[in-house]
């Protein structure tokens, strides 16, 4: 007798009570992956944050003939570098952690799909904290540079730079971030396609359209006008878009394989 794909559902469903406990769970060893990893991340806050201030020490010697030497920070009052400090453990922490964080949200949500979708729980945890990672990386080593050093070309020496350490660190978190979370669409794809939201040839058609919106989007995201730090936004999310329609075809093919699956009907628009 085949197996009733119905009956592997039923087995996963719970009562809202149950979702509740459920719930608190996963908010709890998502919270406990977060602490583990702010509190080992704080005795490397320091070593942290110089790591972050590496593009800006940079750019920085490609104006030492204005700004001197050495990069000089400053901060505003007595406790600002140990919020600093504490600020760069916390998301620091969310970093290492993510893989686990993750991984909670799909078991959380894991229940409610059948068991062969619930055997892609771990590979869904490391492909999103992968992609949101390589994001970040990615906005640190080739983008934040060449941004700086763009900014930098207002610079001269009558001007004396009195650069934040706060401001510094808010700026480069905003932007790593930005990148970490446009690095996450193929896997946004990747659901949508399984739910059937979205399909390869309705992705390839609006591939036009979404080459405007990343620019657009680049412009909004990079704190400055220059049209390298735009481009180093938008490329990176019109690769990802039309390594999502991959994703999406694979998706569509797998679904289209299986016994009783209706093929997608052709694509009759213009």
């Amino acid at each position: 007798m085949a197996d009733d794909p119905d009956a592997d559902l039923d087995d996963g469903r719970m009562s809202f009570v149950e979702h509740l406990r459920e719930f608190r769970d996963r908010l709890r060893n998502a919270a406990i992956f977060f602490i583990i990893g702010t509190v080992v991340s704080w005795f490397f806050a320091k070593e942290i944050y110089t790591w972050l201030r590496a593009p800006l020490d940079g750019a920085w010697k490609m104006h030492a003939d204005q700004l001197g030497p050495e990069t000089v920070m400053t901060f505003g009052s007595i406790v600002e570098p140990f919020w600093v400090y504490m600020s760069v453990a916390l998301w620091s922490g969310m970093f290492v952690s993510s893989p686990f964080i993750f991984y909670q949200i799909w078991r959380f949500i894991a229940p409610g799909l059948y068991k062969t979708e619930r055997r892609v729980g771990i590979v869904f945890a490391l492909c999103s904290a992968t992609f949101f990672i390589a994001g970040a990386l990615f906005c640190h080593h080739f983008v934040l540079q060449n941004l700086f050093n763009y900014l930098l070309e207002y610079v001269d020496k009558n001007t004396k730079p009195n650069l934040s350490m706060r401001e510094y660190l808010d700026l480069t978190r905003d932007m790593m971030l930005a990148f970490g979370a446009v690095f996450e669409l193929p896997i946004l794809i990747y659901f949508l396609a399984r739910i059937g939201l979205v399909t390869p040839r309705g992705l390839w058609r609006f591939n036009r359209w979404f080459i405007v919106i990343a620019f657009i989007i680049g412009a909004i995201l990079t704190p400055s006008p220059d049209v390298v730090s735009q481009c180093l936004m938008a490329m990176p999310m019109i690769l990802l878009y039309n390594l999502s329609i991959i994703v999406a075809y694979v998706v569509q093919r797998n679904k289209d394989k299986q016994p009783g699956a209706v093929p997608m009907p052709p694509d009759d628009a213009a």
